[in-house]
């Protein structure tokens, strides 16, 4: 019986100490996003602009140099989908209807998700890397000594980049996805052209699009605060630099895919 109890306490304490470890990273993250938006929209108005060198260079890094990766996967998922659907509705007699589908399909969800999971692999994982790479190397705490406020001087500029970049990729990625189903669907599925571009025009309405966008706005939040939380909460040598970046990247998806999950279902109840 004392060993029972035992058994129940031990196990008791450790779900506690998960609940208390769960809610302090809720509240790291709480307070260090409410400090990025405070000094990325707050401070302009105070007297302390934003620089935008360092802007313009993460626009590169996040932007310019992902459009390929992002080209690529969103080209190869309307080809994708375009074969996946073409043989169910041509059961149907209702071929013609792929463009509408492959339309739809991209501009709505997976334009903005597959586009965010990839911004999560390959960027949050540069913004940890980065940030912890100089954590360890303690250039945050010489920032802190020179009374430079390192969220304003490292995370905001990452921010605003990715806030503005992910949104354009996300077009462009909506784009080569209905031209990957667009070709597959003349070339090889043998639907007619103007019929395939009618029933695409069709179906998709400029609310898909601005789905879409609100979602891939909330999808850099995550990303770019995730990535740099993991960042800042580094502690010990270089293979935590390791071990937080992989933790970074699995969360960030995990998070994109709910909030993915809820603004599908918002949208669906609302619109």
């Amino acid at each position: 019986m004392r060993f029972f109890f035992g058994f129940i306490g031990h196990n008791a304490f450790q779900a506690w100490a998960v609940a208390e470890n769960f809610f302090k990273e809720i509240s790291g993250m709480y307070y260090l996003t409410r400090a990025t938006f405070y000094c990325t929209f707050i401070e302009p108005f105070r007297g302390k602009p934003n620089k935008w060198k360092p802007i313009w260079t993460q626009m590169e890094e996040v932007g310019v140099k992902s459009t390929t990766i992002v080209f690529l996967v969103s080209f190869l998922i309307g080809v994708i989908l375009a074969f996946q659907t073409a043989s169910q509705l041509a059961r149907l007699g209702a071929l013609d209807f792929v463009g509408a589908l492959v339309g739809v399909s991209i501009t709505r969800e997976l334009g903005p998700l597959m586009t965010a999971l990839v911004m999560a692999g390959r960027v949050g994982a540069a913004f940890t890397a980065e940030m912890g790479t100089m954590k360890v190397s303690d250039e945050i705490l010489a920032l802190e000594t020179m009374a430079l406020n390192p969220v304003k001087f490292l995370i905001t500029p990452r921010f605003i980049a990715i806030l503005v970049m992910l949104p354009c990729l996300t077009i462009m990625a909506d784009l080569m996805g209905i031209l990957g189903g667009f070709l597959i669907g003349i070339t090889t599925l043998g639907i007619d052209p103007i019929a395939y571009y009618d029933r695409s025009i069709e179906a998709m309405v400029i609310k898909d699009v601005v789905t879409g966008l609100i979602k891939s706005g909330v999808f850099a939040v995550i990303i770019v605060m995730v990535g740099s939380y993991m960042a800042f909460i580094i502690e010990g040598g270089a293979e935590k630099v390791g071990e937080n970046t992989r933790t970074s990247v699995v969360v960030s998806m995990i998070l994109i895919i709910i909030a993915d999950l809820i603004f599908t279902s918002l949208f669906f109840f609302v619109t």
